[in-house]
């Protein structure tokens, strides 16, 4: 439990004294990073216009502005677009909020969105898992419009936004993107000179460093470099995080008719990995949150690096050409250890594994009556991307119509490895390494008797053309018709030593359509419809489930009707949305014999409202809820009728400060209800409300903000895992973070 008076005590003492670290004000940071010299070209992401109906809070020269709302996205359309002519719900998570909630993980930030549940590790796969309107979006997840595919987990350093797609939406994007997708917007090189540096102390043993350095190199280009490193502990006692990155920009030709933009992005993550606990009579084991039933040897190494070259040319007015290349490598070495079955002794010297649904006639166990089976989860995986992407945009008129057609190319090749590795205890099935007791407050570092032996190696490549257009007609000032087609040629391969299939190969050709229409009857009023596909080969992740490489794609259509308004002259938006995404061909097993049919079916029905910006010129907040109705239609391996896993029926997320002359106090709460763990539906975990609250001091060169997470100290699980009938992580306990920020 934390004690209040010293650290009241502590901050009295850090007022009073002068720091050489301190913390940056959101709205310095924005003021400086989206500056731009008249006529330059906008970025990527550009931001939104300041309100000009509020008056302006001035603290010592700077202006507190409208941080946390944006009026454009680039997810929308490929090019900047304004968030009211995208016929989607689209949220953009600020780089204001995240320094404002110190939500310093890809993971973290996602949180504001309440379309977003966080997955942990599954079987092959490292990383940020993210399930979007209850569908997976593992392979959905982009940076600067590029997929970034790597299996690793995202830090928000070099990061000036997240924008959040939801729906089906491969006509912009190709495969997958059934519930949408997640693009990363990294920070740009401007003309605005700016220098900052930022440190973080955090209960538990976190620290963290960071650093945002842009220089004007003359009248046209710039070169910025973002970079942090960081060491982090956290309420679980055997978790931390050893991760360092850097992400240097340069651009060439700013304001000028051709611009140049190279960019990379260098991270290494040496992490603990947390499977969390498995259940047994439809629930998670009752255990606290230091419980850890891993070996305290594990680790999840990581390094990525990507680069990129993009190209643009304005040959007039009316038209203008880009072309982008990217190229990643991601490198996973993991030694990891989890939870995979509960069982009690057999007084034999073995155990019996309890059932992991609800099942009656089942004694009441308590905790330091079980014990728990330990599975190893070992694999070296390298991931690479090479891709490359011309996009050509050109607006003209037909009669009394205008036109804004966006037309281009995608080709691109992927590639994977996965060498798996087993360690195996005495007497133990492959892979087990033993059981040890459910309550144990030891960490292992080992089991005894076990040994290592290599397993299956998996390889496999995949290439992609794709050829798109799409149309914004505005018929008048109040109706617009958007319009688009892409078409995906996926040809993947892939090939394992040791499991099934020995090999495999698809190709898959599919047109994706995406239509809408939009009617606004004034500037701060948008009204839409909309109807877009996407699909999901088999292949798509370049690893399978054998028997179900020869089916076609699962493929997904989405209906949804919203309004989008702006209030307090443009400084408050409010959007609302019903919407369907119904999945066919959706793959499910026809028995025990391991065959899969593509006679699936699975539905979500939602609704969802969501508010950002300012209710006066120093109260702002960003907040949504989300209700999700989701069903498995149609299944032949007794899940017809469930609830898709880790899809809650009701999630909720608020953030609000409110700003007075220096100071800033605010705070907000994630509210998720019930979820299951798998579609299997055996593992039920509870819902939870989770409060966190803010306070910060502004000054011109220097701020000092003060972030208190989990303040009721509430006990709940966070991440959830399909695997062994589902798994799920506890969340963080109470954590204090000190952060500040110098700019010179």
């Amino acid at each position: 439990m934390m004690q209040r008076k010293p650290l009241a005590l502590a901050m009295m003492a850090l007022f009073a004294t002068p720091l050489a670290v301190t913390y940056a004000s959101p709205a310095v940071a924005q003021s400086v990073d989206t500056a731009q010299p008249q006529g330059a070209q906008q970025s990527a992401a550009p931001a939104a216009t300041p309100p000009a109906a509020l008056p302006q809070t001035e603290v010592s020269g700077t202006s507190i502005r409208d941080e946390y709302q944006r009026d454009m996205s680039t997810v929308g359309g490929k090019i900047p677009t304004a968030i009211r002519d995208i016929p989607q719900s689209v949220t953009v998570i600020d780089k204001a909020v995240m320094q404002a909630q110190g939500a310093t993980s890809f993971a973290d930030a996602l949180r504001n969105s309440p379309a977003i549940t966080i997955g942990g590790a599954e079987g092959g796969q490292i990383g940020n898992n993210i399930n979007l309107r209850g569908f997976s979006a593992r392979t959905d997840i982009y940076l600067d419009g590029f997929r970034d595919r790597g299996q690793y987990y995202r830090d928000t350093f070099y990061l000036d936004s997240i924008e959040v797609l939801e729906g089906p939406s491969s006509m912009l994007f190709g495969r997958g993107s059934t519930g949408g997708v997640i693009n990363q917007v990294s920070k740009q090189a401007n003309l605005k000179p700016l220098n900052e540096v930022s440190g973080t102390v955090g209960t538990n043993d976190r620290y963290r460093g960071s650093f945002d350095f842009n220089h004007p190199l003359s009248d046209t280009a710039a070169f910025r470099i973002n970079g942090f490193a960081q060491d982090i502990h956290t309420t679980r006692d055997v978790m931390n995080n050893q991760d360092w990155g850097v992400a240097p920009t340069l651009k060439l030709g700013i304001g000028t008719p051709t611009q140049i933009t190279l960019s990379a992005l260098i991270e290494h993550n040496r992490d603990m990995p947390d499977y969390g606990t498995v259940g047994y009579n439809g629930h998670p084991l009752p255990i606290s949150r230091n419980q850890f039933y891993g070996l305290t040897t594990d680790r999840t190494v990581q390094d990525v690096t990507s680069f990129s070259a993009k190209i643009e040319h304005k040959v007039d007015d009316s038209l203008k050409i880009s072309n982008q290349t990217q190229y990643s490598r991601y490198v996973i070495d993991a030694v990891e250890t989890s939870s995979h079955a509960v069982g009690v002794p057999n007084g034999s010297g073995g155990f019996t594994t309890l059932p992991t649904g609800a099942t009656a006639g089942i004694p009441s166990y308590s905790l330091d009556q079980l014990w728990v089976q330990l599975q190893s989860h070992d694999r070296k995986i390298t991931d690479t991307s090479l891709f490359n992407q011309t996009d050509v945009v050109k607006t003209f008129s037909t009669g009394p119509f205008k036109h804004t057609l966006i037309a281009g190319a995608e080709l691109g090749r992927d590639t994977y490895e996965n060498q798996a590795y087993l360690r195996t205890g005495a007497g133990q099935a492959s892979g087990m390494l033993g059981w040890i007791p459910a309550d144990s407050t030891a960490y292992y570092s080992n089991l005894p008797n076990v040994t290592t032996s290599v397993g299956n190696l998996a390889q496999g490549s995949a290439e992609t053309v794709a050829f798109y257009a799409n149309d914004t007609i505005e018929l008048n000032k109040q109706w617009k018709i958007v319009g688009g087609l892409r078409w995906d040629r996926y040809k993947a391969q892939l090939s394992n030593t040791i499991n099934a299939p020995g090999y495999a190969t698809q190709t898959v050709n599919y047109t994706s359509v995406r239509t809408g229409v939009i009617y606004q009857p004034s500037e701060a009023q948008s009204y839409y419809f909309s109807y877009g596909t996407s699909f999901n080969p088999s292949l798509e992740t370049l690893t399978v489930t054998n028997n179900t490489q020869a089916l076609p794609p699962e493929t997904n259509q989405s209906f949804e009707v919203g309004s989008k308004w702006n209030l307090f002259d443009d400084n408050l938006s409010i959007n609302t949305a019903l919407f369907q995404v119904t999945q066919n061909n959706s793959r499910t097993q026809t028995g025990t014999s391991g065959e899969y049919t593509d006679a699936g079916k699975v539905r979500i029905r939602g609704a969802e409202v969501s508010a950002t910006g300012h209710i006066t010129s120093n109260w702002q907040l960003m907040g949504g809820y989300m209700f999700l109705n989701s069903q498995v239609v149609q299944a032949n391996d007794g899940t017809q009728g469930n609830v898709l896993a880790n899809t809650p029926r009701h999630s909720l997320t608020l953030w609000s400060t409110y700003t007075l002359g220096h100071w800033e106090v605010g705070g907000g709460m994630n509210y998720m209800s019930m979820r299951y763990a798998a579609n299997t539906n055996l593992i039920r975990v509870g819902g939870y409300t989770r409060w966190d609250a803010t306070i910060a001091y502004h000054q011109p060169k220097y701020d000092i903000r003060f972030n208190l997470l989990n303040v009721f100290n509430k006990n709940y699980f966070d991440a959830l895992i399909p695997s062994d009938g589902g798994r799920a992580a506890p969340g963080i306990g109470r954590t204090a973070l000190l952060t500040g920020t110098y700019r010179f």
